[in-house]
């Protein structure tokens, strides 16, 4: 069929109108995609299949979306990983911003770090995949327990807390047995080295003076990652619903 001959309707680009007086410019997988990305604290391509496809096909206009917002979009494209981050003017000061500060709490920083040395060392010795125990987890996090702290069963709740945490925010994929977990290969993109040091020095403070029994559980300044709404997380292992 000739050009000449295709009706109007034809021409025109197809509609992304998802309703009635719907303005929007992406299809509904890039929305889907881009509000994804706002709520999460990132997105993987074993988290989220579907929505990190899109992203890596359409980077650009997910961007420009995010960059609306004064957000930046940063990619690990090794890892396969993504996450929002807010921008900085170049002049100085601070764009407002949607997003909360999610500082995490002194035992989840401890488990952090120790995930991260444990994927370097997983990659140094060509494992694929790094696995941990809950009770390893929870054995580390006992180890750092200053010797003026005399809450043991806080302290263990607290700690069985903070891996409960990680793996609601995908940091810690859940496999067949509930006491083993993968760990995710976003933790070391996300927690860069400046990031790393930040959270060292931050514990060590939280270890040198003792602590009323009401602050032990005060979280660190050192955050990662933001996310627009608290307690919304539905990390998934396959496709989405």
């Amino acid at each position: 069929m000739s050009q000449d001959t295709l009706t109007e309707a034809e021409l025109e680009p197809a509609s992304v109108s998802l309703w009635e007086g719907d303005e929007g410019g992406l299809e509904q997988a890039q929305r889907q995609a881009l509000v994804t990305l706002l709520k999460q604290r990132f997105v993987s391509a074993r988290t989220h299949p579907r929505d990190w496809q899109v992203l890596v096909e359409h980077e650009r206009v997910l961007r420009s979306r995010l960059n609306d917002l004064f957000l930046d979009l940063a990619i690990d494209r090794d890892r396969e990983v993504a996450w929002k981050r807010q921008a900085s003017p170049e002049t100085g000061g601070r764009f407002p911003t949607l997003l909360y500060d999610a500082a995490w709490s002194r035992e989840e920083t401890i488990v952090l770090v120790h995930l991260r040395n444990r994927l370097r060392a997983g990659a140094a010795a060509g494992e694929a995949r790094v696995f941990v125990d809950r009770e390893d987890l929870l054995e580390h996090v006992a180890g750092f327990r200053p010797p003026h702290a005399t809450d043991e069963s806080g302290d263990e709740k607290r700690a069985r807390n903070a891996v409960a945490g990680l793996v609601k925010a995908g940091l810690l994929i859940a496999g067949e047995h509930e006491d083993r977990f993968e760990v995710s290969e976003a933790v070391e993109p996300l927690l860069p080295l400046e990031l790393l040091h930040e959270l060292l020095d931050s514990l060590r403070r939280a270890n040198a003076e003792p602590q009323a029994e009401d602050e032990a559980d005060e979280p660190l300044d050192a955050g990662l990652g933001d996310g627009l709404f608290e307690d919304e997380t539905d990390q998934q292992t396959g496709e989405q619903a």
